[in-house]
C-alpha cells in the first residue's frame, strides 16, 4: 500500500509526512526533483539530519550536483524501493508532479538519456523549424506539444533520433497493482502566500546565502542547479546585481508563481483527497482517512 502526500511548495507536506510515518512505523520516499541532489539543502527545504534520523528517508542526496538523474531512472529506483517493502504502508511525499505520476500512474517513459550534442544541434535550427521537423516524424506528439515549448519539442526529437521510434508510441500508462491513497494539502491563496514568505525568510535565517556562496565556489556559478528557485535569486545578490531584500522579494514572488503552477497540475488529478493545511487538526483528519483506507 502506498500513501502519497502531495501539494504545492510550503504546504506542510514534510512535517505531516514525518508525523504519519512515525505513527505507521514506515519510511518516507521523496518525490522532489531537487532534494535528490547532495549539498542543496536549505534552498530545497530538505528534511534535516535530525528528521532523517527519526524516519528513514529515501531518494534524498542520491545524485551529485554535476550529474543528471532522468525521470526514468527516478521511476526505476523508486519502484524498486516500493516493491521491496510492500509488506507495510509506504509514504511517497513531494511536489514534483512528474515524479509522483511516474509512480502512481506507472508512466511509460522512453529510456533515453539526455543527448547534449544532439540537443545542441537541434537547438541551433530554431524552435519553429524544430517543431516543424517533429510534425513530420511524430505528428501525434507535435499536436500535443505547443509550438513554443522548446524543452518538450527537443525531447521528442531526441527520443526519435536516438531510437528511431516516435515518442508518442513509447508513452502511456501502466498503473501499479497495489492500492494507493493520495492525500493533497492546500489552503486559500493568501494563506499560501504567507506560508511561502515565512519559509523564505526562515531559509535566509538558516544560512541560505552562505549555502549558495559555498556552492558557487565549489561548482562554479554556471552550475544549472544554481539557477533554480531560491538559488538563482541569491546568486544575483552575491554577484552584486541586486540587494538582499530584492533577492528575498524575488524569491517569494517566483515561489508563489511556482506554487500556482503546482496547484494547476495537481487539480487535474481527481484521485487526490484534499485537506486544508491551515486546520490545527490536520494530522488527525489525515490519520483518520488513512485508517479508513487501511
Amino acid at each position: 500500500m502506498l500513501i502519497v502526500i502531495c501539494g504545492a511548495t510550503a504546504s506542510g507536506k514534510s512535517s505531516l509526512a514525518l508525523e504519519i510515518a512515525r505513527r505507521l512505523d514506515s519510511i518516507i520516499i521523496s518525490a522532489d526533483s531537487r532534494q535528490i541532489y547532495c549539498e542543496f539543502d536549505i534552498g530545497t527545504a530538505k528534511p534535516s539530519s535530525k528528521e532523517q534520523q527519526l524516519v528513514d528517508h529515501y531518494q534524498i542526496d542520491i545524485c551529485e550536483p554535476t550529474e543528471t538523474l532522468t525521470l526514468a531512472e527516478y521511476q526505476q529506483q523508486t519502484q524498486a524501493i516500493i516493491e521491496d517493502r510492500l509488506d507495510r504502508p509506504l509514504l511517497l511525499v513531494g511536489g514534483t508532479g512528474l515524479y509522483l505520476d511516474s509512480i502512481t500512474k506507472g508512466l511509460k517513459i522512453p529510456r533515453v538519456s539526455p543527448q547534449p550534442e544532439l540537443r545542441s544541434q537541434l537547438s541551433a535550427i530554431g524552435q519553429i523549424q524544430a517543431h516543424s521537423w517533429l510534425s513530420q516524424v511524430d505528428p501525434k506528439a507535435a499536436q500535443k506539444i505547443h509550438i513554443n515549448d522548446q524543452f518538450r519539442t527537443l525531447r521528442a526529437l531526441e527520443v526519435f533520433y536516438t531510437t528511431g521510434i516516435p515518442i508518442s508510441e513509447q508513452q502511456g500508462e501502466n498503473p501499479p497493482n497495489y492500492p494507493i491513497l493520495q492525500i493533497g494539502l492546500d489552503c486559500d491563496v493568501p494563506a499560501s502566500d504567507q506560508r511561502i514568505a515565512t519559509r523564505t525568510h526562515q531559509m535566509i535565517e538558516m544560512g541560505l546565502v552562505n549555502e549558495v556562496k559555498y556552492l558557487c565556489q565549489k561548482y562554479g556559478a554556471d552550475l544549472p542547479l544554481l539557477n533554480t528557485l531560491g538559488y538563482g535569486e541569491i546568486k544575483q545578490y552575491l554577484a552584486g546585481e541586486i540587494d538582499l531584500n530584492e533577492a528575498i522579494a524575488l524569491t517569494i514572488t517566483h515561489t508563489r508563481q511556482f506554487a500556482k503552477r503546482q496547484r494547476t497540475w495537481f487539480q487535474k488529478n481527481k484521485q487526490i483527497n484534499w485537506f486544508d493545511n491551515s486546520r490545527e487538526d490536520l494530522p488527525e483528519r489525515v490519520w483518520h482517512k488513512i485508517q479508513e483506507f487501511i
